[in-house]
């Protein structure tokens, strides 16, 4: 499934929810389905900054395509960052580079995060373009 594919997803599955509070809800599920990170990732080098709870992402590289792991001690942060890695896993670090995230805006995400989540938002989306700037060719 191609990036643009993914994000029409995501934006297909919000659209089902009539207000924000259902909305929240989806998130915090998604937040719950997000795989275990393994407990030795969760390193001071790799907790996002800005975020107003504690995000960690890891990231690897198979030489082609890039993968993302991640947790966080908010339930609602974890589903955001798990949007992304729906999003940005299994890409090439120049697609993850050059990728414009619309979903954000199109699902209204941004603009319903108190200003400390969306700065946590923004962080995540930051980290997630450094660790593929790691990898280019």
């Amino acid at each position: 499934m191609d990036i643009q594919t993914k994000q029409q997803e995501i934006i297909d599955e919000f659209e089902i929810y009539d207000d924000w509070m259902e909305k929240y809800e989806y998130i915090i599920d998604l937040g719950k389905d997000l795989p275990l990170i393994d407990p030795a990732l969760k390193t001071d080098d790799r907790l996002i900054e800005g975020c107003q709870s504690k995000v960690w992402l890891a990231s690897s590289f198979d030489g082609e395509k890039m993968h993302y792991t991640a947790d966080s001690d908010a339930i609602i942060t974890k589903g955001i960052i798990g949007l992304l890695i729906r999003v940005l896993d299994n890409e090439t670090p120049k697609t993850v580079l050059e990728t414009d995230l619309q979903f954000i805006k199109t699902i209204g995400l941004q603009e319903h995060l108190s200003p400390t989540r969306a700065n946590g938002l923004a962080g995540m989306v930051k980290k997630m373009k450094q660790e593929a700037i790691k990898y280019l060719n």
